[in-house]
């Protein structure tokens, strides 16, 4: 409920508000670092933000899907960005941006509900061949990651064998047929 009456007095402020004037780069890219403390709105558990990409022929239909899926959770985002990826491809064998859109939500962290939402958002993603953002994620599946990038392996061969992460360990480690059926978890 907050999330709806934020966004309408939000919404409804920014009518009236049509003024053309040169800004510092700082307050136009970075507005909530003008809100002192503004993660604690989520409360004691925190946030998850969920970033995603999407081809542009799939992404009508797999915004459309998500969020209805997201309407019909009960969940919601006081934060959300959608951009666009042109479509210069990247050289980097684990890039995220692709050509498509990209939406970037944060969700109060309800402990299983919300795991069980962006393994959802996860199903669809893949189905639409995109991928969610790994440098944002705190809960992705192996086998949601080695969807998303198929590159992976071959990446693999260039890390130092000495250096390592809990990431980088999560979503590497050979995908069992127990794991497929439960799903991930934190």
């Amino acid at each position: 409920m907050t999330v709806k009456a934020f966004n309408e007095l939000y919404y409804h402020a920014q009518l009236h508000k049509r003024v053309h004037k040169v800004v510092t780069y700082d307050p136009f890219f970075y507005p909530l670092d003008s809100i002192h403390n503004w993660y604690r709105m989520y409360g004691k558990r925190g946030f998850l933000q969920y970033q995603f990409v999407v081809p542009f022929q799939h992404a009508r239909a797999a915004m459309r899907e998500m969020l209805g899926l997201i309407r019909q959770s009960g969940e919601g985002s006081f934060l959300t960005v959608l951009k666009k990826f042109g479509d210069i491809p990247s050289p980097g064998m684990l890039s995220f941006p692709r050509p498509g859109l990209t939406l970037a939500l944060d969700f109060a962290y309800r402990g299983q509900q919300t795991l069980q939402l962006l393994n959802e958002l996860d199903k669809i993603v893949i189905q639409s061949g995109g991928a969610v953002y790994p440098a944002k994620d705190a809960r992705m599946s192996a086998e949601s990651f080695q969807s998303f990038f198929p590159q992976w392996k071959q990446f693999a061969q260039h890390i130092d064998p000495h250096f390592s992460s809990s990431f980088w360990r999560r979503v590497t480690t050979p995908v069992t047929q127990s794991q497929k059926n439960v799903g991930a978890t934190l």
